[in-house]
This record gives structure tokens, sequence and C-alpha cells, in this order.
């Protein structure tokens, strides 16, 4: 005979362990039916909106949380038509819903049993969580669930707060995302947070925490707010700047204005000085405003030249150099105890009436472009020269700049690509508005150079801190320079111009210039010849920033610094990349250069002639698979068995590693890398016997995996083509051996 059913009981009535036990909800049973992803773990299956929701494996007598979604609030709900009884069950969690208007019962600090007497189950509970954030709901608190719930699903289940977004947008994209079930995108949206690194934010515009958006700007600016607080006791008489660029996203409201504002907002309401631009502005400006107004830190809302759909958060401390460790790290932890938005925190119009907002707008116009003159050194011919240029901005903020920069160097003013010198957060006429990308991004330049009658061709990117140049060759043909190739030639012309100045042979022992460990050595070259000093530092301006101002604080002179990247420090009041007064210091260069009847690429050969040959090839693959990209290098790292490195690349054979991931260096005595590392990131450079190098890196903003390699020669060795051909059989066992394309599924760079 069938035994009757033992009834159960709710969880608020178990014992703990009675509670791990509650079976789950299991698999799919029908359309209606879709599978929840929170953090790593997925989620039982949850029926949702019908009675068929009973159908899963939880007593008859205890209806399902997550059957069914009510109103605003978007969270699983019990969907009992005894709204006592669903109350009774479970609906003390949810205190802003229409059934049940007050203040929760179950306080954020609550453990895992106090959180057990409030929900049926751990998967319900992860529902409740999910809910919140789906509709950016800022939450406080945590609720130490992972010791009752399945592994990694829910670790750290966030209590809800009655503030919501006040994006309309956003909320829309997220209710409508419920309302179709779309799992995952939802799992897309609020999956992980965004995380801040040394390069701040970098992501999507649009709705949930792993996208830039009003809420995750708000949270940010909290975190870096008080992160402040704590280390200047005169921020308040100090402030901070705040730069912004012309991104927009129309279908979530976001805009780098937007967040701007709310960032000033933040700052403003607890009593910081605030000099927000009014206008858009490039990169470079927000960190010469640091250090020319003494402030304690800089804000750039931009996302440089990723897509259009992208937008950044570049943080810079008060030394006008970006943010490294420790304080990345601070101001991450910052963040996560700031999530839930102050008052009035969505309301930016008030800091239009406070008196701590300042616009520097014009003051750092004019101070800007008095200070990058001290690096013009031949006006008259500036004035005279017949040379043409072509500008462009890429649809980004440089335009305006650009010209005034020519202008106060007394060099006529470059012609603008028409159909792209205004900003526009479309880029509509280009793939990819990154002119680093080559000569695909340069079409309409190159047509406007022929019509004018230009040689130079001068490129910036979407927020004006890179530079690219184009020069026409005899040939007819044009030449894009690699950022190698015109590091080469910046470096050659800034030290050229500070020995005309300077006759005191002594001077030169405080000289220094500096570029990145995966750029050209071409620096390298010419300080030993000449007798100044080169460093090599990490990739990226933070680190060559952050060194630059060490040596200056010394009394050193740090009179370029560059990266492969097409970054380019000419000028020492920028501790930064700048590609404005790149363009303009580059313009004088070949100016000077037309009086000697010398084209930039003859004064190219005629350094590497004299300093060495040295033939670069950079690329890069994409991978959107972040496990692909660990197993790559992890394979690297016991290539022929555990902790081995490769000992060959195809016939080339190596003879040095350095991997800055693990702080493996095999050139050094006790094998520690000198240069810092970071166990975030992927770093591996290889010397080869035939005196190639190649670095193979993760990049910090892209899913991308680049290489970079080199072959010097020393001078006098003029075998270019040989070179080449060396060092293209290297890039190709490179990419056959140690990248493996085809079968890591790689995306080759294109045109």
């Amino acid at each position: 005979m069938e035994q009757p059913q033992k009834r159960e009981l709710p969880d608020a009535q178990r014992s703990g362990q009675e509670r791990a036990a509650v079976p789950r909800l299991g698999a799919p049973r029908s359309p209606r039916v879709f599978r929840v992803l929170f953090a790593e773990t997925p989620f039982p299956a949850i029926r949702v909106g019908l009675p068929q929701c009973r159908e899963s494996r939880y007593p008859s007598t205890i209806p399902p949380l997550a059957c069914g979604l009510l109103g605003r609030l978007s969270a699983a709900v019990c969907f009992d038509p005894d709204r006592a009884a669903c109350r009774r069950k479970s609906i003390s969690l949810f205190p802003y819903s229409t059934w049940l208007n007050r203040p929760p019962a179950w306080p954020c600090s609550g453990n895992a049993d106090e959180a057990a007497r409030h929900c049926i189950s751990c998967t319900d509970q992860a529902w409740l969580c999910y809910g919140w954030l789906a509709l950016g709901v800022p939450t406080h608190g945590s609720c130490s669930l992972g010791a009752r719930c399945p592994r990694g699903a829910v670790t750290a289940c966030l209590c809800p707060s009655p503030r919501s977004t006040q994006n309309p947008k956003t909320s829309a994209i997220v209710k409508e995302l419920v309302a179709e079930g779309n799992v995952a995108e939802l799992q897309k949206y609020f999956g992980s947070r965004m995380e801040f690194g040394t390069a701040g934010l970098r992501a999507a515009m649009g709705a949930g925490i792993s996208h830039m958006n009003d809420l995750t700007i708000i949270q940010t600016t909290q975190g870096f707010c008080r992160y402040l607080e704590k280390n200047f006791s005169d921020l308040k008489k100090r402030g901070v700047v705040i730069g912004f660029d012309a991104r927009a996203h129309l279908s979530s409201g976001g805009s780098s204005k937007r967040f701007a504002r709310l960032a000033a907002n933040t700052f403003i309401s607890q009593g910081v000085p605030v000099y927000l631009f009014s206008d858009i502005t490039p990169t470079p400006f927000v960190p010469y405003t640091v250090t020319h107004l003494k402030l304690c830190a800089g804000i750039m809302v931009t996302a440089s030249h990723n897509p259009k759909q992208d937008n950044g958060y570049k943080v810079y401390w008060e030394n006008g150099a970006q943010i490294i460790s420790p304080h990345d790290k601070g101001i991450s932890q910052a963040i996560e105890e700031n999530k839930e938005p102050w008052p009035q925190a969505w309301d930016d119009k008030q800091i239009d009436s406070s008196v701590l907002l300042h616009d520097p707008y014009a003051t750092i116009n004019k101070e800007y472009f008095k200070d990058i003159q001290k690096q013009c050194f031949h006006r008259k011919i500036n004035k005279e020269t017949n040379l043409k240029f072509v500008h462009t901005s890429v649809h980004g903020v440089g335009h305006k700049f650009v010209q005034l920069a020519f202008q106060a160097f007394d060099l006529r003013p470059p012609f603008a690509v028409p159909e792209q010198k205004d900003p526009d957060p479309e880029f509509p006429t280009v793939k990819y508005p990154n002119p680093e990308e080559g000569k695909g991004v340069l079409t309409l330049s190159f047509a406007l150079a022929e019509k004018d009658g230009a040689k130079i061709i001068l490129a910036n990117d979407p927020d004006a801190d890179r530079l690219a140049v184009a020069e026409k060759q005899e040939s007819g043909e044009w030449k894009v320079f690699s950022g190698n190739e015109l590091g080469a030639l910046l470096g050659w012309w800034i030290f050229t111009c500070w020995k005309n100045q300077n006759r005191d042979a002594c001077a030169i022992k405080d000289v220094y210039m500096l570029s990145s460990t995966v750029s050209s050595k071409i620096l390298r070259a010419i300080a030993l010849k000449e007798g100044f000093h080169f460093e090599e530092t990490l990739t990226g301006f933070k680190w060559m920033g952050n060194r630059a101002k060490q040596l200056m604080d010394q009394g050193k002179a740090v009179l370029f610094a560059f990266e492969e990247a097409i970054g380019y420090m000419c000028c020492p009041a920028v501790l930064d990349k700048d590609g404005v007064s790149a363009a303009v210091i580059t313009a004088e260069m070949a100016s000077f250069l037309a009086t000697r009847n010398l084209s930039l690429s003859q004064q190219l050969k005629a350094v590497y002639d004299e300093y060495g040959l040295h033939i670069t090839k950079a690329s890069y693959f994409i991978c959107h698979d972040p496990k692909v990209i660990q197993q790559l290098f992890d394979n690297l790292r016991n290539y022929d068995g555990k902790d081995t490195y490769p000992k060959s690349c195809g016939r080339f054979k190596v003879s040095g590693i350095r991997d800055l991931t693990t702080g493996y260096d095999s050139s050094q005595p006790d094998q520690k890398a000198i240069l810092p590392i970071s166990k975030s990131s992927q770093m591996i450079t290889f010397t080869f016997a035939n005196g190639g190098v190649a670095t193979m890196r993760t990049s910090g903003t892209e899913p991308k995996i680049k290489y970079y390699s080199e072959l010097c020669a020393p001078p006098g060795n003029s075998d270019v083509e040989q070179l080449k051909k060396e060092l293209d059989e290297l890039v190709n066992a490179l990419e056959k051996h140690f990248f493996q394309p085809e079968k890591n599924n790689l995306q080759r760079k294109t045109e």
C-alpha cells in the first residue's frame, strides 16, 4: 500500500541540517522554465508566472518563490492567491512590494541561520538578490549564505536597499529582459561587477553592474571620494578636477558629460571643490590641471579609442600621473563599502548653483598652450614653412585643440578632415576609432591630403592623447609610421633641440628618457651614444608618468617618454601621453627638416644609420574567453613539463625569459625580475639567440593578446631587407608555436 506523503516544514521551522537537505528545483520541463546563472553556478530551474510552477519538487503546501514577477520589484515573489499565507511564508524579505509596505525584518548583517528564517531556500534567497540587482537597485551589507548554498551559488548575497536606479532607460532595458526571460543577457549585465584597476574603469555603457551607467558611476565616485578623504586632510580645500569627452549612448541614456556631472555632484555633496570642465576636453588636460592647480586628484570620463558603445573612468593622483598600486586596490575596496547612493546622488542639477563648482576651461586652455610653447624652438621656420598638414580628430575632441596648438607655434593651421572634425559618438566613418589600426582609419585623410597637396597627416584618437603620423613618399604611396618609428624621430628631435639649448657638457648627466618594456629600444641606443640616461618601465604611461615625476622631484630633466601604442610625452607639464603637444611638435620637426630638404622618412633612416637599425613588428589576436587566454600562458610556463618554459620557437633558440606575471627572469642571478610584477595580467618576454626580442601580453582594456617583436643591429648594418625577413620568420614562428591561433580559436587582427 502506498505510504502517505510526509508533510514537510517550511525552512523557517527546520534545523540547519534539515534546511541543507531541502530538495532543490528540478531540471526544466516546459518552455515556461528558464535557468538562471548567478555568479559562477547555475541556479536550479525556476518556473515563472503560472500555476505550473507547482510542478516543482517543493511540497505542494509551500508554493515556491520566484513563481512570477510583481511590479517594479522584478524579484521572485510568492504567487499564492492567498496573500496572507504568502506573506507569512516568504514575503518578509520584500519590504517594498505592494503586498507588504514596511521596513525589512531581516537585518543585512544576518548570518545563514538568520536568513533561513525568512526564506524557503538558498535558491530563493539568490533569486531575491538577483531580482534587486536586475533593477539596478543599490545594495549594502552582505549575507553569508555560502555555508548552506550549493557551492559558488551565493557567496555574498546582497541585501536590498530602497534606492533603485533613477535612470528610466536602464531600468526599462532590464525589465524587458526579465519579461523576455533573456537569462544570457541578464547574466552579462549582472554576473560580475566591473573591476576597478590602475586604468580605472573601462566597459560598455548600459544597464547592470558590469556596465558603465549612472549607478555604477555614482558608486565608483563615492568610493573614490571616501578614499581621497582618508589620504588627504586638505581635500575640501584643494579639490579635484573632472573632464569628459564626447561619448554618448542613446539607448541607455549614458554619456561622458552625464557621468562627469554625476561624479561632480558626488564630491560637491561632501563639501569637496570640483573643477568641472564645462565642455569636452582632451584627456591630457586633466593631468595638466591636477598639477597646475595643485589638486588632490583628477577624473577623465573617456574610453579613448575603444568602440563607440564603451566608456571609461580614468583616475589621476595628486602628482598628475595615473594611479598605480596600492591606490587601485584601496579605491576598489572603498567602492565596495559605498555602494548605496548618498542622499541627492542623482540630482546633478544642484551643482550648478554650488559655490564649490568651478570651471577651469578658459584658464587651462590659456595656461596649457603657454606651457607647451616652451617646446617650440623654431618659430621663424614655423612662420615661413610651405609644408602642408592634414589633421583628423576621428570624430573626437582634438580638432579645436590641435588648431590652437598650431597657432601657439606660429604654424599655419592644418587642413581638417571635414567629415571627422566634429565630435560624433557614433564614429560613422570608421570601423574602429583608433588611428593605431593603420590606413583604414586614414582613408578620408589621404583623400583630403591629395586634394590640398599636403604631405603629412596627423591623426589623434578620440580623446586626443595619442597621435598617428603618415607621410607621402616620393613614389606617391603613403607611409604610416609605427609608434616605435615616430618614437625614434621624436626622441632624436627633442634631444637635438635640448642639446642645442644646453651647451654645458655636465648637464647631460641629469637628462632622462623613458619607454615601456614592449617598445623599441632605440632610445637606449641613442642614450648610450649621447650620454644621457635611459630607463625602461612596465607597459603603460601610469608607470612612465610616475617614474618621470620621481626623477623630476630629484632635479632630473625628463625630456621624453613613449610607448609603441602611439603614445608620446613630449612636454614635462603633462605626465601622461599627449596627442595635442605631440602633433604640433611633430609639425615643427617636419617643417625644420623641410628646410634641409629632408622628409620624416629620410630622417628616420638617418637615425637608424647613426644609432643602429631597429626593426619592429607588433600585432594582436582577439580572444573573448579568459579561460583560453589563461590556458595559453599556462602552457608556455609548462611547455616541456611542469614549470619549464620553451627552449626554442621553431628554428629560433630561446636565450632568455622574463615573466612579469610570476616574477621570473632567467637573466638575473637570483632569477627574480627587477621590474614590478602583476599577477592580474599576463606578460612574458622571450629573448632569442639571434638578438631578437618578443613579448606576449594581455591588454588591460580590450579582449586582446598582443605581441611585440624587435631585431636590433649595430650602426653600419644597412641590410634592412635581410633583417625584415629574419623578423618576419621569427614572428611567424611565434604565432605558430606559441599562440596556436587555430587550436585556441583566436581571431587575427584585420585591417
